[in-house]
């Protein structure tokens, strides 16, 4: 009997070229500093907005207050609110000013 040789084709495929995978990015909120809503703690932050108008001297935006005061914009919301209930401050065309 004659021997047959049999050979085996190998099918070469061409890889494709991997595709950069999509970098999926997560939109994480960023998450608000709490603020305690008490009698005391609204008492200090009126006296740092009244300390940060007292030292420039002059009328402030809640901007300029939150940066000169180092709080946030809702502590200033707060202290110009009870300021205002005391009369501590008044609006002078959307800035605040001591009264």
């Amino acid at each position: 009997m004659a021997e047959q040789k049999t050979t085996k084709s190998v099918a070469t495929t061409a890889k494709k070229p991997a595709t950069p995978k999509k970098e999926t990015t997560k939109k994480v909120a960023a998450k608000k500093p709490e603020v305690v809503i008490n009698a005391e703690n609204v008492g200090f932050k009126a006296g740092d907005v009244y300390q940060a108008l007292a030292s420039e001297a002059k009328a402030l935006t809640v901007a300029e207050i939150q940066k000169t005061a180092k709080i946030s914009k809702e502590e200033v919301l707060l202290g110009i609110g009870w300021l205002l209930k005391e009369g501590k401050v008044k609006d002078d065309n959307g800035k605040i000013v001591l009264a």
